[in-house]
């Protein structure tokens, strides 16, 4: 009898010590299968690699303290007297009929050969530019802080918050609740990882590659990196949406589709940047569209084919952004942004 249950004690251990050797095993064959699943890292190809690498030679501007390079309109005005330049991008007529006062005016497809062949830059403190509402001047102004001229700042909201008499016209003609009851808080998923846009430059050095790009997208113009709120929103399907915010106004509501792109974690990042399609048209879009004027440029410059909403979350769910605007701190244009700094005709 006592050997009897001497033999089941041991034949008890002996099972309990095969059910864990199987279990184990099963947890064994689960990690392979989801190391599997998970997707392969893929190479970018060389012209996008060498950009890349050269970018971050230059200092790796998309990654450091100094993005978004703005300018209050205050501390443009206080200067007026110091040593800086200020360009005006706005076209010809408009500037004629009210500029700040030393401005000069230059094309946004001249820019690169001004800075070149007409100015010395560094012998400025600041360069300052100006447009109608900050957007063009924060595109602008991220493409040649990308290049190296480190002195360039985008005046913010424009020539709308020197005076009202520009304002009238731009940031107070367009902010707007249209589409407030189209937002959804449907968190989605970034694409799978692909390679970068194949940018065909013909060049395997890195600066020649940006001096390929940086004429491509002057030539090309301002305005084929801008999207209406309107465009999107009638056909959301036929864009990669990025939201460029925080995750808790991410989750307030964006427009049907809109991933999240964590700011100052995704540019020059290769592993984020390759979730966003190579093949699709991109819209990035921000509260004021100061900020998603900056990623688009440098989206632009590796390829993609990016477009800043205008005016951004302002001019779709601006009634909105005044009623939570002291729970998620957003930034409405108002009249208080608008200063009554003289001009000159």
């Amino acid at each position: 009898m006592k050997l009897l249950r001497i033999t089941n004690y041991f034949l008890s251990i002996f099972l309990v010590v095969l059910l864990i050797a199987c279990s184990g095993s099963g947890s064994k064959k689960s990690v392979e299968e989801t190391i599997q699943d998970q997707p392969k890292e893929i190479p970018v190809n060389d012209e996008s690699q060498a950009l890349l690498d050269y970018l971050v030679e230059l200092g790796n501007y998309v990654n450091s303290r100094n993005i978004p390079s703005l300018i209050k309109v205050s501390s443009v005005y206080e200067e007026l007297e110091g040593n800086n330049l200020i360009i005006d991008l706005r076209d010809e007529e408009t500037y004629y009929k009210g500029h700040i006062k030393g401005a000069v005016n230059v094309s946004f497809s001249d820019i690169p050969d001004y800075m070149s062949n007409t100015i010395k830059p560094f012998e400025y403190d600041r360069i300052i530019m100006v447009c109608y509402a900050g957007q063009i001047a924060s595109y602008t102004t991220a493409l040649l802080r990308l290049i190296g001229y480190g002195n360039v700042y985008a005046m913010r909201w424009g020539m709308s918050a020197w005076n009202k008499e520009f304002a009238n016209d731009s940031w107070l003609a367009v902010i707007s609740g249209e589409y407030e009851d189209k937002l959804e808080t449907t968190i989605h998923e970034k694409a799978q990882i692909n390679d970068f846009p194949k940018m065909n430059t013909g060049k395997t050095i890195g600066e020649e590659i940006m001096d390929e790009r940086i004429k491509a997208i002057f030539e090309a113009g301002y305005r084929a990196s801008m999207v209406t709120a309107k465009k999107v929103f009638e056909s959301p399907e036929d864009y990669y949406i990025i939201n460029y915010d925080r995750r808790d106004k991410y989750e307030a509501g964006h427009i049907p589709g809109a991933i999240r792109y964590k700011p100052n974690g995704t540019l020059g990042i290769k592993a984020e940047m390759q979730t966003i399609p190579a093949d699709k048209d991109i819209v990035i879009y921000c509260g004021t569209g100061h900020n998603s004027g900056f990623v688009t440029a440098y989206l632009r410059l590796f390829g993609y084919n990016a477009k800043t909403i205008y005016y951004g979350n302002n001019s779709f769910m601006y009634d909105k952004m005044v009623e939570d605007k002291s729970i998620l701190s957003w930034i409405p244009f108002s009249e208080a942004e608008i200063e009554d700094y003289p001009f000159v005709k």
